[in-house]
Order: structure tokens, then sequence, then C-alpha cells
């Protein structure tokens, strides 16, 4: 970790209070001068650093800064991600699918402030307003058959669910395939898209990018999503650094389960986070909508399903909502 990381993270953990020079640069083992350079480095990406004489440091507030240092800050897997916020991208999935194929290297984590053509599945967009969210993209180098790439989206959704009750206490469930529900809305949607080799027939990378609504907009959401769209906190702006340590919980979590996929224990409380398990069903084809009620999850991700002549099958990818109840 960076001396920058460290010392936001030494100062976050002061709940305020001043630690002198002395004691940081003995406790991180580096120079005052380089203690005061990554002040000003943490001072430039936003942060409110008060610096007293004889006193020493201190983080003056806790506003949502989103920066690289606080994110890693509060990751606890050791030596994995190397993490990047810009301002602006078209779409974090875009840029790190463009770094993937130049050789970047597993672990990189893109973070951006805003993404002006964020990604959806099937071909949608993706709201990503600057401020109120989190969009970012996770480069991986995975040794998975192409029937196995689905658990790369199943268990990140379970990481991001997981993550989301860490810091904002809120239960989160999942409607299969990569969406995230609080209170019957979306707050969350996950776009896996995979290289595969074609002579192995292994994923030869894969960008996993996630993006979650955390705060409103202030002029509200589109009109196109404002009846399905919500928001984790029912407020304009963030505080404590929200964004920095939902992105690096859910970096934990997702990392201790795909360290070992095929092991799937991530799997039960997928299933358990369901919200259209022995619901009704629609499902989107290019031959329109069919109907049907969803039974089960497989062990490899896939959503069984039985329409209403009695025929079953299961849904490996696609599109589906929950049946309107009509009154």
């Amino acid at each position: 970790m960076s001396v920058k990381s460290e010392l936001f993270k030494l100062l976050h953990s002061s709940d305020g209070d001043f630690i002198s020079g002395g004691a940081i640069a003995k406790k991180l083992a580096v120079s005052r001068n380089a203690i005061w350079k990554a002040v000003e480095a943490l001072r430039l990406e936003g942060y409110n650093i008060d610096a007293v004489t004889n006193k020493g440091y201190r983080l003056a507030d806790s506003a949502d800064v989103l920066s690289a240092a606080g994110v890693m800050s509060h990751i606890k897997t050791v030596d994995v991600f190397t993490v990047e916020v810009r301002n602006t991208v078209t779409s974090t999935n875009t840029v790190v699918r463009e770094l993937a194929a130049e050789g970047a290297h597993e672990g990189y984590v893109l973070v951006a402030q805003e993404q002006t053509a964020g990604k959806g599945r099937q071909g949608r967009g993706f709201y990503s307003p600057a401020g109120h969210g989190v969009y970012f993209s996770l480069l991986l180098r995975p040794c998975l058959k192409t029937n196995e790439a689905s658990l790369i989206t199943s268990a990140a959704a379970v990481a991001v669910a997981r993550a989301i009750e860490d810091v904002f206490g809120i239960s989160a469930g999942i409607k299969w395939v990569n969406d995230l529900f609080v209170n019957g809305k979306k707050v969350c949607g996950i776009l896996t898209e995979a290289v595969f080799d074609m002579e192995s027939g292994l994923v030869e990378s894969a960008v996993l990018g996630i993006g979650v609504n955390i705060t409103k907009p202030e002029a509200g959401f589109p009109d196109d999503i404002k009846d399905v769209a919500s928001s984790l906190a029912d407020r304009n702006a963030g505080k404590d650094s929200e964004r920095c340590r939902l992105i690096a919980s859910t970096l934990d979590y997702f990392w201790a389960f795909y360290q070992n996929l095929g092991a799937r224990e991530f799997l039960q409380e997928y299933r358990s986070r369901s919200i259209i398990l022995d619901r009704d069903i629609e499902i989107m084809s290019p031959d329109g909508i069919k109907f049907a009620k969803a039974l089960e999850i497989d062990d490899d991700c896939g959503l069984l399903v039985q329409y209403k002549d009695g025929e079953t099958t299961t849904l490996n990818s696609g599109d589906v909502r929950i049946k309107a109840v009509k009154h």
C-alpha cells in the first residue's frame, strides 16, 4: 500500500484527533518529507486535512471523497488490487477491456466519478451521474470454462449485497441474473464481459463492471427509469467515505469467492437472496414476452422456469421481470 493510502487510513481511524508528524513517520517508517508529500496529494484529491504546529495532522471532516487512496485504505485483501480513479469516462468496462487487450494485469480496478456512456445488459445504458454512485470495473484473468463464466456475475451480486449491508445496514435482494433491488426498486446493475480463447475454450479475460446508486440525483432519475430505479440513501450527498468503503468491501468479498469459484460458496446465499423464485415472471425474448414461473436456480446459476403449458427449461442468460399483480 502506498504512503498516501497508509496515511489516509491512519488519519481516518483517528476520529478527527490530531496525530503528530513524528508519530506518523514512526508508524509508517517514512520521512517527514514523505508525509508532507502524501498530505498534499490527498488534498489535491479533495480531502480537507488540517496541519497545526506542535499538533500534527488530522482529517478535518468525513466528506464522501472518492479516491484511489480512500478505496485502498479500506481494502483488506493484500497485494491484489491496483485502483485508479478518473473523473469522467465513457464506460469503465469499455476502458478496462481496452487495457486488458494491451496486457493490463489481473486486479486492476478502474473507478469513475461519472460515466457518459455507462453500459447495462442487452445493450442498454446505465445512468451514471457524477457524485451519486459508484461505477467501477475489475479486470480478471480466470481459468474458467465458458459455461462457468456466469459464476463471476453471480458471485459479484452476493459480494455487492454483503457490502451494502456492511456500509448502509440495508438488505438487498437479487433479481436473476445481475440486478440488486431494495424495497422493490433497482439499486445496482452488474455486467460481465468476457473474451474467450477459441482453441482452449477457456475465458481469456473478463471485465466485471458494477454500478450502484448511492444517493439521489438532484434532478431525480430520468423518466425512463424513475419508476424502477432507486438509491441506497434518501439524500443528495454522500458522507463518511461510504463510496470508498462500498467499493473496498465489494472487492474483498468478491475476491474471497473468486479464489475458488468452482466451490460455489456464494451459491446458497445467491439463492436465498433471490426475489424471483416461486414468482410469476415475464421473460423478454426475440419472439416477445413469455410468461412463466421461476422454480429454482441450478448449480451453474441458470434459472429453471416453467411455462404456462407445463414445459420447463433452464435459462442461462436473458432478461426477466416479475409479473405485475393486477388490482
